[in-house]
């Protein structure tokens, strides 16, 4: 995980930019280099992944060109052998082909690259940035424009505050370049309907997901698991034992009350033999951290902020404990599959609706919180369900296959890891959110915290103030005060709030969490 930042203009000094830049350290912890030339400034700040020593420093260099990037090129090595026959390379990042592939193939190398990513490009002939993010927006990107229409991106919306007026994400699967904004792959879009029998659509289910794994175990830094004791991260922790044949760490936490997932977890870990610990926190502990989290998010979303807590402090503990530097995570396929609310689609066209438009919004959400959660204590997230080639396809299958009409939701991705992965208690347990699976005490506790800080009055006279996504509950109203003391004005970076989809029968419902939900069942015992 690392921090870029570029600017483009004549306004604002080294200092300055440095000031700014300096807001986001913790995702680079390990150095920082800024470079100033005619009319630009261009930033990175290094954890080292790939490439430990320092050759591996950004920014690259190629023929006065220059690039930042934070992310990672799965299959860099077959491109670069490739590319080695025309270019020399000095370090081991999978970075520093970037520039080379931008020389061979300028903007359409985007659509090529296999990646988590966000990079600007500083094209030397144009005098110019061109700027991208990948398709689904793992990695986190921002820009806005100084008052004489100036453009400056940064990893973290923090480093914009103070700085623009306005704080714009930079939209997932888009390039920048020549002030233009040009969508280079959406992943909502369906090629082609698989409309293949279930067992043929589980196969390549269960191969793509292992493949999506396998690429993100390369690193030269050690890596770490979060398990939830749920079935995504189970599955993820499970098959990368497999695959690399040797104890993983993996890390679970919970509530010192009620913690409801630590059992499951630990009987995952001890099915896959990992070297397994548990990380206890006290209703003392999240209270505390509520404004740290937020402040680390820049978001107000009750959802994404509950779910949040519990994964900043299991995160905050591998930091401090151990030397973890990359974490793999299970995020991104409840959108995919399907969540306890989607039981409730009226079709499968409603369902697919559903899916494209989560999986556009991933980047605000549940991605959103694993890159803040992770970065904010020096790790690297990585998120196989992201895998791009995974995504496409499960999008792409039949949306009739994907409807909850086998009394189990996701269905498919159990049947696919059918075998030895997992016991079968483990691959065939309902879902319990995350946020609620840490201990329902932890959301009752913030709820029961912002019903003593305002009472009746105060929240009707505090939510009058704003127009945008007004918050609807006195802990909606708590989160969106302390957002608005770190991110003043900067409320439209997040579109709205996450919830059930309410024109659907059973989720016309005020809270997010799916315990609200009449199918929740034994999802949280």
């Amino acid at each position: 995980m690392c921090s870029i930042m570029g600017y483009m203009g004549s306004t604002l000094t080294v200092e300055e930019f440095k000031e700014h830049f300096d807001k986001t350290i913790t995702r680079g912890p390990d150095m920082q280099r800024i470079i100033e030339r005619p009319g630009m400034i261009m930033g990175f700040e290094r954890l080292a992944i790939m490439g430990l020593d320092e050759s591996g420093m950004q920014p690259f260099e190629f023929e006065n060109n220059l690039v930042v990037c934070n992310g990672e090129v799965y299959g860099f090595r077959k491109i670069k052998e490739e590319l080695s026959k025309k270019y020399t390379f000095e370090s081991e990042s999978d970075c520093e082909i970037l520039l080379p592939l931008y020389k061979e193939y300028g903007t359409e190398m985007f659509r090529i690259l296999d990646a988590e990513f966000a990079c600007i490009i500083y094209d030397d002939t144009k005098k110019s940035f061109v700027a991208a993010r990948d398709p689904i927006g793992i990695r986190p990107l921002f820009y806005g424009y100084l008052n004489d229409g100036e453009i400056v991106f940064a990893s973290e919306a923090k480093n914009l505050v103070g700085l623009v007026d306005e704080v714009k994400p930079f939209p997932p699967g888009h390039y920048y370049s020549d002030g233009e904004f040009v969508c280079y792959r959406d992943m909502r879009e369906v090629k082609e309907v698989v409309t293949d029998d279930l067992d043929v659509i589980c196969k390549s289910i269960h191969d793509k997901l292992v493949s999506g794994i396998e690429k993100r175990l390369d690193s030269d830094a050690p890596v770490g698991f979060l398990l939830s004791g749920g079935l995504d991260s189970s599955l993820v922790c499970a098959v990368s034992a497999k695959i690399l044949d040797k104890p993983i760490k993996t890390f679970a936490i919970g509530m010192n009350t009620d913690a409801i997932d630590l059992k499951y977890a630990k009987e995952v870990a001890d099915y896959i033999g990992s070297e397994h610990s548990e990380i206890i926190i006290t209703k003392e502990d999240v209270l505390a951290a509520l404004p740290e989290v937020i402040s680390i998010l820049g978001t107000y979303d009750i959802t994404t902020i509950r779910a949040s807590m519990g994964m900043y402090l299991i995160c905050k503990a591998i930091h401090e404990q151990t030397d973890i530097r990359v974490l793999l995570t299970g995020e991104i396929s409840d959108e995919l599959f399907g969540y306890k609310y989607t039981d409730f689609a009226p079709n499968a066209e409603e369902f697919q609706k559903e899916a494209e438009k989560r999986i556009s919004e991933l980047f605000m959400y549940d991605v959103l919180r694993a890159d803040r959660c992770i970065s904010s204590n020096s790790i690297e997230a990585r998120v196989p369900f992201g895998d791009l080639d995974f995504v496409e396809y499960v999008m792409s299958i039949d949306p009739e296959k994907k409807l909850n009409k086998y009394n189990k939701g996701k269905y498919l991705l159990r049947h696919a890891f059918e075998g030895d992965y997992l016991p079968e208690s483990i691959l065939m347990r309902e879902k319990a959110a995350f946020s609620d699976a840490v201990g329902h005490s932890m959301v009752d506790y913030l709820k029961e915290y912002a019903e003593e800080t305002y009472s009746d009055e105060d929240y009707e006279k505090l939510i009058q103030k704003y127009d945008f996504a007004r918050p609807f509950t006195k802990e909606s109203l708590l989160y969106r005060e302390i957002f608005e003391k770190y991110y003043p004005g900067q409320a439209k970076m997040i579109v709205d709030f996450w919830m059930p989809n309410k024109s659907w029968e059973g989720c016309n419902v005020n809270d997010p969490s799916a315990r609200v939900l009449s199918n929740y069942g034994a999802s949280g015992e």
